[in-house]
């Protein structure tokens, strides 16, 4: 592994850096609309186990291909027609579909946990664009942090969890959404949601003309499914209306206008989803336990409590 992690400017040379490291098998940080991914070649299987090994992800929990658009991704997978308008509708951006592999895939069979599905999707963050053209093939890429830690917004977030075991970070400044995407698959010809993300379950609904619920299926089946996920090194406690001795609140709207960080101070929901992983790595660096404030359950309100319940949730190990 590398023992020097290089920081790539964003320009046609720092683009043109990352993806000759690429071809070569390393991993790069690279930034999306999301958070940033840890991008490594989906098709060589050296490069998907490096991924794997550079997170300390285990085996079973697949990864994401990120393409450079919907003609790519069908060369990949067999898109139903529900798919297709969702992918009409948000690629590019915060939106990851889960579909069967086509015959001829040419992933790296790591890449989806022995799965005979693939979890797909074209980000928007044009430099994200620029590698993926630039390096003209899939790219796996998950979160680029330690597995189960909290997710990356900034390049100082990467550095801070795998500086010295990934050859580069192209470096995006902070990412506008702040949350992962949403994952949707398809179970009976019906959509469901796998993991809530940057696109809301009603804006799905909406496209589809039909809620898409969530997933009820126990097994992993797509990124994001563990339970225990996105976690800060310190206790995290929820719904806290008021810090208790000791621990550091996190605040969302005027009603917490006491709390020392906050996700929103005016109680928006796109700021808050932002802000997340960030005033999370903050509040971390205290060395206090966490205390946060309810946010509402609607809108990215369910995305942003589905990673705070995983960040709470007991810890094996």
């Amino acid at each position: 592994m590398p023992h020097k992690t290089l920081i790539l400017a964003p320009d046609p040379d720092g683009i043109a850096n990352a993806a000759r490291l690429l071809c070569a098998g390393q991993l790069v940080a690279m930034p999306t609309e999301t958070v940033y991914g840890l991008a490594g070649d989906a098709r060589n299987a050296d490069a998907v186990a490096a991924i794997f090994a550079a997170k300390g992800r285990p085996s079973f929990n697949p990864l994401i291909v990120h393409v450079a658009s919907v003609a790519e991704a069908q060369r990949i997978a067999e898109l139903p027609p529900a798919a297709l308008s969702l992918a009409s509708a948000f690629w590019p951006g915060p939106l990851t579909l889960v579909a069967p592999l086509r015959t001829g895939h040419g992933l790296a069979p790591a890449v989806t946990a022995g799965l005979q599905t693939v979890a797909i999707r074209v980000p928007a963050h044009p430099l994200a664009q620029r590698l993926l053209a630039e390096f003209g093939a899939p790219l796996a890429a998950p979160s680029a942090n330690p597995s189960g830690r909290i997710s990356p917004t900034t390049v100082a977030h990467v550095l801070g969890g795998l500086e010295g075991r990934i050859a580069a970070i192209l470096d995006g400044g902070s990412c506008a959404v702040g949350l992962e995407s949403t994952i949707v698959g398809f179970e009976d010809g019906m959509p469901v949601i796998l993991r809530e993300g940057g696109i809301s379950r009603e804006a799905i609904a909406n496209c589809l003309g039909t809620c898409a619920a969530p997933s009820t299926r126990d097994k992993i089946t797509a990124p994001g499914q563990l339970a225990s996920h996105y976690a800060p090194r310190a206790t995290l406690r929820l719904n806290a209306n008021a810090p208790k001795p000791g621990e550091i609140w996190i605040g969302f709207g005027p009603q917490c206008a006491e709390a020392r960080l906050t996700l929103s101070p005016t109680g928006n929901l796109d700021e808050a989803a932002s802000r997340l992983f960030a005033v999370l790595h903050e509040a971390d660096a205290t060395g206090q336990p966490i205390a946060v404030a309810p946010v509402p359950d609607h809108g990215l309100g369910a995305a942003i409590n589905d990673r705070l319940r995983r960040a709470a949730a007991p810890r094996s190990g």
